[in-house]
């Protein structure tokens, strides 16, 4: 889903993005990362990206070779499908941005179950945009 706003003269264009995976083969994730591909590369550099996702993955807490793209204050352990994330923030010069500041874990958790609590949403923007969060 994607809404576009102009607000004062700026344009932001606010992506919703959901990443199924349960029963899904690699062809299909390889689709939806090759659709937000297409997606971002299309913007305009002038207008403002907004890309919140629940991306079914994990960033991990410690940023390990991510540190352009991963602020350092993630949780648990770094899964392959979000390593796809972080690659994918790392070429279009985006940010993630929970990972940017420090939270208490009761608003780090975006997914509880009977056997797991992870973050699996996640907020992406240009890193020249920080000042918008």
């Amino acid at each position: 889903m994607t809404i576009k706003l102009v607000i004062r003269g700026c344009t932001l264009n606010i992506y919703s993005a959901y990443a199924l995976q349960v029963g899904l083969d690699e062809k299909e994730k390889k689709r939806f990362w090759e659709v937000l591909d297409e997606v971002v590369r299309d913007m305009p550099s002038s207008e403002k990206i907004f890309v919140r996702g629940d991306f079914n993955g994990h960033i991990g807490s410690l940023q390990r070779g991510y540190h352009n793209v991963h602020g350092g204050f993630g949780f648990g352990d770094r899964n392959d499908d979000e390593a796809a994330l972080l690659d994918f923030s790392r070429a279009f010069g985006l940010v993630v941005v929970n990972s940017n500041f420090l939270k208490k874990e009761d608003h780090l958790i975006t997914f509880r179950s009977v056997v797991a609590k992870t973050p699996i949403a996640f907020l992406l923007i240009r890193k020249g945009d920080r000042e918008f969060v």
